[in-house]
């Protein structure tokens, strides 16, 4: 077993946000470097593209300095490995709500444990560790394939959180989402005074759970539900409903508190590391996991205040080169520490997608997958 799995267990094993940023970054930077190690030693191309980064990796002072690939590089099929074939259990694909190709990374044993670990890591910190009935808003029909999307990961993911499943969505005759009223009925009158989780993707919340009941005129009792959402608002914003009106109307259906509502950000190609808010709407990176937000022409990190694009680090993938990747996606850095919270490190905000134009800075983005065979 490689030195670094033990160091990554450590980091798991510990509050995933109590450390100080200077030795969270010493603590990365040392264990991503094995790790950068070991994938150049499993993939050729790879250790190719590492060879040709301006700053040597092993002699990096800091993580920003690393090699990183743009997250466009998993939109490929095959997806890009650093295992056999025969070690792959499972294949991940994002959702994909605004390209036409997903993005596809593949997960081994060791990288499925390390990603539950992750996320229950996680999510433990913003809703305890107890067990509860959970709702889920889709459907059940994502279980038992070897090729699981976006929405399945998340709802996996919270599964430890669960001493009971429900599914309150089904698949009609034209294969349209529709909510099943009396399912979802059944299971709020049975739980009024519990304690609940529930989870769905943000964008089917909106219009396959919290639409249909307004226009019902049916609000739920379950003030003590605990609701997380992920993934497509890019959808909303095409529909014009904003965060605070989401929030409000969400609230309002489940006759919960506003302050009950979690927003997560997450991606297949970071797989174990979910990013959500906290309560002052800022998030956080973890102890296993953090994230830069680079300046679009330089693509040197940005000081507190200022929009960047994203780049998250992870050392839980070790089936996949996904430890270091730039995104598409923008953000604002709130501050390097010091969030009321309580949560240690940076502390930032989504902005939305990276408009579609050209990066200038490091010629290391311009390269085609076919570099990395």
């Amino acid at each position: 077993m490689p030195q670094f799995e033990d160091k990554v267990e450590s980091l798991l094993a510990i509050p995933p946000y109590s450390q100080p940023p200077e030795e969270k970054q010493e603590g990365l930077l040392a264990i991503l470097k094995e790790e950068l190690n070991y994938a150049c030693q499993r993939h050729p191309g790879y250790n190719n593209y590492v060879e040709q980064w301006p700053v040597n990796y092993q002699s990096a002072k800091r993580v920003a300095d690393l090699p990183y690939l743009p997250v466009a590089i998993f939109k490929a099929d095959p997806p890009l490995s650093l295992v056999d074939r025969s070690e792959i259990k499972r294949t991940l694909t994002s959702s994909a709500t605004t390209s036409q190709l997903p993005s596809r990374v593949v997960l081994d044993s060791p990288t499925a444990r390390r990603m539950t670990k992750g996320v229950v890591s996680i999510v433990r910190d913003f809703i305890g560790q107890a067990r509860r009935p959970y709702l889920v808003v889709d459907t059940p029909d994502f279980r038992g394939a070897d090729t699981l999307g976006a929405r399945g990961a998340a709802i996996q993911g919270l599964q430890p959180f669960a001493n009971g499943t429900t599914y309150c969505l089904n698949l009609n005759n034209q294969g349209e989402l529709e909510l099943n009223r009396e399912r979802l009925v059944e299971f709020a009158n049975d739980r009024q005074d519990s304690e609940v989780l529930v989870y769905g993707f943000t964008y089917i919340l909106w219009n396959h759970f919290v639409r249909p009941l307004m226009d019902a005129g049916i609000s739920l009792n379950l003030p003590n539900a605990r609701i997380l959402h992920s993934g497509g608002w890019k959808r909303l914003q095409d529909q014009a409903v904003e965060k605070t009106v989401f929030n409000r109307e969400l609230a309002r259906t489940f006759g919960c508190s506003v302050d009950r509502i979690i927003d997560f950000y997450g991606m297949v190609e970071t797989v174990g590391v979910i990013y959500p808010d906290c309560p002052e709407g800022n998030k956080h990176g973890p102890a296993f996991g953090d994230v830069i937000v680079r300046d679009p022409l330089t693509l040197e990190p940005v000081g507190a205040g200022k929009y960047g694009i994203v780049q998250v680090c992870s050392v839980l993938p070790t089936s996949f080169p996904g430890h270091l990747l730039l995104t598409e996606d923008q953000a604002q850095v709130i501050a390097y520490d010091g969030c009321p919270c309580g949560r240690r490190g940076i502390s930032f905000r989504f902005a939305g997608r990276i408009p579609k134009t050209e990066l200038r800075g490091c010629g290391n983005l311009q390269i085609s997958r076919s570099q990395l065979n």
